[in-house]
């Protein structure tokens, strides 16, 4: 099987990751993981560091999917729920998760530096600003509900959040410390190397077919090969029905696969570069139609979005969003971007992960929201201690079971519509 990058910013400045094999043949092992990304390269660190073997199946390559696809923003906080309604869905296991949520970026920063990864991470912050008055109360809401849980988050009014971002464009709103920003393929790569010097093994360019508990062991099926492992680990998210219907068909079909388009600007001279979030932080603001930017390590800015009408998106894009970085930074000037790319966010209706128990010592998720980075790093954490044995009543993941979305596929083809109403939305004021 042979693999096609993405024409993406990370692919072209990123070293190649690890030459890996392909699966062949039978093979008894402890664990199973699926999917190279963050929550499967995660898991498959944690468990050696626990002197657990571990196997990792990947479809293509480390990265390929959306980790390596994204813009690389760490953010510890979900995207639409805070402590409060998370607590009130999931109760004593919902505030546990919580302490994972809220430590989440220091998690994946502390993995950087324990093992020595080189991706281009900067923990500067996180900001997101309000775009409307009424707004402030979501951004004071959050600051009260995250300030209770010890998080570092500070509310900012429309002086001080001008001054950190170099824009007037917004009305104040709040930041969180521990946030930052990666080169996400960088990372992905990284991760691989830390866990193959860890002792964990990993197989590329070999897409799992099936998955089955028989006989007491797990049994994972590729074209080529077969894993039987006393545990198991689905880390494909967003990724989980695109290489085979057959492969937990109920977690595939409880996510909306819903593509996100990133581009990377040429690089801006050091004066401008100056004026625009001077401390470098990544940002993301309260649009539904989201806006969100962060500088590079290479002097470009890295933003995105989307069209309602999925046709010839890079070129309707490049227009577009070159409009919005000269609307919030008019000193900026002239916008050309150099990398257009897309991958998949995973949505789900409510907007929550959904975390699941899918047999005996058998883990999946799915549903990262647009918070995949932070969220999918700490996620393997506390997988690789389920793992471990770990009792649910000291794990920091609220399951549940499955729940498929009805009519699914005439859901994902609609799904990119929701943008007019979220622009809809984004044009009203919050009382």
């Amino acid at each position: 099987m042979s693999v096609t990058w993405p024409p993406s910013l990370w692919a072209h400045v990123s070293p190649p990751g690890p030459e890996l094999p392909e699966l062949e043949g039978s093979q008894e092992v402890d664990v199973a993981v699926i999917g190279a990304g963050f929550t499967g390269l995660s898991t498959a660190i944690h468990l050696r560091e626990m002197g657990i073997p571990v196997t990792v199946v990947e479809a293509a390559e480390p990265g390929w999917g959306a980790s390596g696809r994204n813009n690389g923003q760490v953010i510890p906080t979900l995207s639409r729920h805070d402590p409060a309604a998370i607590i009130a869905r999931h109760g004593a296991a919902g505030e546990r998760f919580v302490h994972v949520l809220r430590d989440s970026a220091s998690i994946l920063f502390d993995l950087v530096r324990r093992h020595g990864i080189e991706a281009e991470a900067e923990q500067e912050g996180w900001v997101q600003p309000v775009h409307s008055p009424g707004r402030m109360k979501v951004a004071e809401r959050r600051v009260k509900d995250w300030g209770r849980f010890g998080a570092p988050v500070e509310l900012l009014d429309g002086a001080a959040m001008e001054r950190m971002l170099g824009s007037s464009a917004w009305f104040g709103g709040w930041w969180n410390r521990w946030g930052g920003h990666v080169n996400p393929l960088m990372l992905a790569r990284g991760m691989a190397r830390a866990a193959l010097a860890a002792g964990a093994t990993i197989f590329a360019r070999s897409p799992v077919l099936t998955v089955a508990h028989k006989d007491g062991r797990w049994l994972v099926t590729t074209a080529r090969g077969t894993l039987r492992a006393r545990a198991l680990v689905l880390a494909t998210n967003a990724y989980t029905g695109e290489f085979s219907a057959r492969l937990q068909p109920d977690v595939a079909k409880e996510v909306v696969p819903l593509l996100s388009w990133q581009l990377a600007t040429q690089p801006i001279s050091h004066n401008v570069a100056a004026t625009i979030i001077p401390g470098r932080q990544a940002m993301s603001d309260t649009h539904g139609e989201l806006y969100f930017t962060r500088w590079d390590a290479r002097g470009r800015l890295i933003t995105g979005g989307n069209v309602a009408i999925p046709v010839d998106q890079p070129r309707r894009l490049r227009p577009y969003l070159a409009a919005r970085l000269q609307r919030l930074w008019p000193q900026i000037g002239e916008v050309t971007f150099d990398h257009v790319w897309s991958g998949y966010v995973g949505m789900t209706t409510d907007f929550f992960p959904h975390l699941h128990r899918i047999g005996p010592d058998g883990y999946a998720w799915a549903g990262c929201n647009g918070r995949a980075v932070a969220l999918s790093t700490a996620l393997g954490r506390e997988f690789a201690r389920a793992v471990n044995g770990v009792p649910d009543d000291e794990l920091g993941l609220p399951f549940t079971d499955p729940t498929p979305i009805p009519f699914h596929g005439i859901a994902r083809r609609g799904a990119p519509l929701m943008l007019l109403l979220y622009r809809r939305r984004d044009a009203q004021e919050v009382a």
